[in-house]
């Protein structure tokens, strides 16, 4: 019978893994109770060239969700804590919810866009939207993750832990998330306003960031404990940094991010701005992770 309550007792502690998980579930939001009307007559203004950018940022986000979805399994296995398994499911439920909103949006927005210009109905799926060094980058991460399924040590935990939360999701996807929130919201005067998709975006950055948070924690208990070193971690996500720079450039060499909106530059910084922070709060023994409600403010 002691065994049978031993997750309960544990779970008393409130620690930090628990809330993660308790914030998962008090934040829970539906990707099908967002507004989507006024998007349609905002997505009617666009420029075709700006149509098709729109349209390819939102095929690499999808793709990457629904990536990072099949590829977080491995993990769930190799946890032990209680905590961290709880956390970990709400994780997987969520990257498939961020899936969900990517794909209701491709069919309800830019399909009937698509339609109202006479044009041939798109897939997020088609290879034109992905480069080679996007693919590299995802199968990087999957080959990390399966790798602890092969050889759980503390090391491989915190590669995966560079490759799924610092790099895909606190790199790639919250920079990306953060450039269509302002791109697409009500302070670039040359784009219209899509406010669903602003919506949709606000939410998924908030679970990314309690993603990241999780991620970071991991970390810096395994580099406080001395079982990594920070070298590791630096080698790991420089070793990864140039991809999710070429992910972000197309075939011709034109970012995928330009034309209005914040310049490539202008992401750029705030991705190495806010990695750098969350480097010196993992690797440094007085610093300390942010409270997992200040991780899922849109800032963090």
């Amino acid at each position: 019978m002691a065994n049978k309550h031993q997750p309960a007792m544990q779970l008393e502690t409130a620690s930090q893994p628990h809330n993660y998980y308790r914030n998962a579930v008090e934040k829970h939001w539906d990707p099908h109770e967002i507004d989507l009307e006024d998007d349609l007559d905002g997505i009617a203004d666009l420029a075709e060239p700006a149509f098709e950018g729109l349209k390819q940022s939102l095929a690499l986000f999808g793709a990457g969700e629904e990536s990072v979805t099949e590829d977080l399994a491995p993990l769930a296995v190799v946890l032990e804590d209680i905590g961290d398994q709880m956390f970990i499911t709400t994780q997987l439920y969520e990257e498939s919810k961020h899936t969900d909103f990517f794909d209701r949006y491709w069919r309800e927005v830019v399909h009937t866009e698509e339609e109202r210009r006479g044009q041939e109905l798109s897939s997020p799926t088609d290879d034109r939207w992905f480069n080679e060094p996007y693919d590299e980058l995802f199968e990087r991460n999957e080959r990390a993750m399966a790798r602890l399924l092969e050889e759980d040590t503390p090391e491989n935990r915190a590669k995966a832990h560079c490759h799924y939360h610092l790099t895909i999701e606190g790199i790639l996807a919250q920079t990306g998330y953060y450039g269509l929130t302002l791109a697409y919201g009500e302070n670039e005067p040359e784009l219209p306003d899509l406010p669903g998709l602003v919506e949709g975006l606000k939410l998924v950055r908030s679970d990314e960031g309690r993603h990241v948070g999780f991620g970071m924690a991991q970390l810096k208990s395994l580099v406080t404990e001395g079982e990594v070193d920070p070298d590791v971690l630096h080698e790991t996500v420089g070793e990864l940094v140039p991809l999710v720079q070429k992910s972000l450039v197309s075939d011709d060499g034109a970012s995928t991010e330009a034309g209005p909106g914040p310049s490539p530059s202008d992401l750029s910084e705030y991705a190495y701005n806010k990695h750098e922070q969350r480097m010196t709060q993992i690797t440094t023994a007085s610093e300390k992770i942010p409270d997992v409600e200040e991780l899922t403010e849109l800032d963090a």
